[in-house]
């Protein structure tokens, strides 16, 4: 048994290591010291032995106990008039009350436990029985104690972070990094809409052929891969300083350049593009050990001038970029394939040699009114010193019997529904060569729809990224970069496949 004086205040205890402390009120001293003997061999209760009634409230308040043991019969104050007093005082009106009586009455246990009352026992008691009670009925109200607290922590954590949401709602509306929020509260103006012409090096990352790969699963897998790619990317991202602009699906836009401009922008781009790529094996190592399907990524990036600022409305606003050259990026990024990097011509200038060019060529996105040349990125030198693996020449093997397929084109001067005749007669993993009499522009993208050889359908949603145009025999040709297979065309191909390599 331990006599020291526990902390006044119940916001100052550490209920996680509250320590049972008894009270016990009764005018008879010999009762006292029997109950404190019975206590002395147990090192974790506190006893505290009080005489005078009228000095009971004003102890409770002081010793803070878990357990009061209160006798019936008392001088100047009835025992279960205390009873009442315990239950209107603040400090004690939850703490457990165990009656001390020198009878076994039935009325006066009802009337003691319909006051509020825990507990009645008989003196004298026994000192097992009373220490069992006492470490049960101490243990239950510590227990509601820490229970309280943490209910008050969690009450003031989320008053704490409706405002935080509040704040950030009314203010952006998205997810920022912590530099664009200490440049825009800088100063008072900063939270006002309208926005500045700046030159910034834009970025967005997309997967490819997500869409049609989201549409063969169940919506939580989809957005549990899409949240998996997101994590990985959004650590990168923040790492090399760059700004989420938006996250649209599972593309995400970022800018470099706003709201601080660093000469090195368009670097530190590129250096975290290639490492978001290097990143995707071990996403797709995630993907694979929860067994969903591979995914890959395409990065286009463009620098020019945009407006930057808060855009949007009094109710809602975001940190944003608006402008030719945000559009230009997407149309850059919608001609890569997964693993590529695609830059504009300004990009490249501003990294100033450092980067390894791995194939160049001219586009014409819609919106711009001559062709530009966009570049093949493999990795940027210098203090980064980032590179993706040498792209290897791809070996098409031969088929005895080309396969027949259907294809839509989607983009270009032959793009619409009709569907087209081809046939395969060069295949590898992930490519393939079709001959046809229509043939496919470069970066457009198609849809195929494959057969078996009884001309079965095995599926119509196989889709590629046509990234050559060339004749094989004086026949027109057009080489295909698969973006997205469904499992029973990838077995299907993977067979053809084996059936030539062997």
């Amino acid at each position: 048994m331990k006599t020291d004086t526990p902390l006044t205040s119940e916001a100052d205890l550490d209920f996680s290591n509250a320590q049972i402390t008894v009270l016990l009120v009764d005018d008879q001293p010999f009762i006292g010291k029997m109950i404190g003997n019975m206590l002395t061999e147990e090192p974790d209760i506190l006893f505290h032995y009080c005489k005078d009634a009228r000095q009971a409230i004003h102890m409770a308040n002081n010793v803070s106990p878990t357990v009061i043991l209160q006798d019936l019969t008392m001088p100047d104050v009835d025992g279960l008039q205390m009873v009442r007093y315990y239950r209107m005082n603040s400090f004690s009106k939850q703490t457990p009350l165990i009656v001390l009586s020198g009878q076994e009455d039935a009325k006066v246990k009802a009337d003691a436990f319909a006051l509020g009352a825990n507990d009645y026992i008989v003196k004298p008691p026994d000192r097992i029985e009373l220490i069992a009670r006492i470490r049960y009925h101490s243990q239950a109200y510590i227990n509601m104690l820490q229970r309280d607290a943490a209910y008050r922590r969690v009450e003031e954590q989320s008053a704490e972070l409706e405002i935080r949401n509040q704040f950030i709602k009314k203010t952006f509306g998205r997810y920022l990094s912590d530099d664009i929020v200490e440049s825009i509260l800088d100063t008072p103006e900063g939270l006002e809409l309208g926005g500045e012409k700046r030159k910034v090096t834009i970025m967005m990352s997309d997967l490819r052929g997500f869409t049609s790969i989201g549409e063969r699963l169940p919506p939580e897998d989809v957005l549990t891969i899409i949240n998996i790619y997101l994590k990985a990317m959004t650590d990168i991202i923040l790492e090399y300083g760059g700004t989420i602009d938006e996250f649209i699906g599972d593309a995400i836009l970022v800018i470099f350049g706003a709201p601080v401009f660093l000469e090195d922008d368009a670097k530190r781009a590129l250096a975290c593009a290639i490492e978001m790529q290097q990143s995707m094996e071990m996403v797709n190592q995630k993907n694979i050990e929860l067994g969903y399907p591979e995914v890959s990524m395409g990065i286009g990036i463009n620098t020019g001038e945009v407006v930057v600022g808060n855009i949007g409305s009094e109710k809602r606003s975001k940190y944003g970029v608006i402008g030719s050259n945000v559009n230009l990026t997407s149309r850059i990024e919608s001609y890569t394939v997964g693993g590529q990097i695609l830059v504009s011509e300004s990009t490249l200038n501003d990294c100033k040699g450092l980067l390894r060019v791995d194939d160049q060529f001219q586009v014409m996105p819609k919106g711009v009114k001559q062709p530009i040349t966009i570049y093949d990125i493999g990795g940027i030198g210098g203090t980064y010193n980032k590179y993706l693996p040498e792209k290897k020449t791809v070996t098409l093997f031969e088929l005895t019997e080309p396969l027949v397929i259907a294809f839509t084109i989607l983009e270009g001067k032959h793009a619409g529904v009709e569907k087209h005749i081809g046939y395969i007669i060069q295949m590898a993993e992930l490519e393939l060569l079709i001959q046809s009499e229509v043939c496919a522009e470069r970066l457009s993208n198609v849809k195929i729809t494959l057969t078996n050889k009884d001309q079965q359908e095995i599926t119509n949603e196989l889709y590629g990224k046509v990234v050559e145009e060339k004749n094989n025999n004086d026949q027109p040709c057009f080489r295909v970069n698969l973006t997205s297979v469904p499992p029973e065309a990838s077995e299907y191909l993977n067979q053809k496949l084996n059936e030539l390599e062997n």
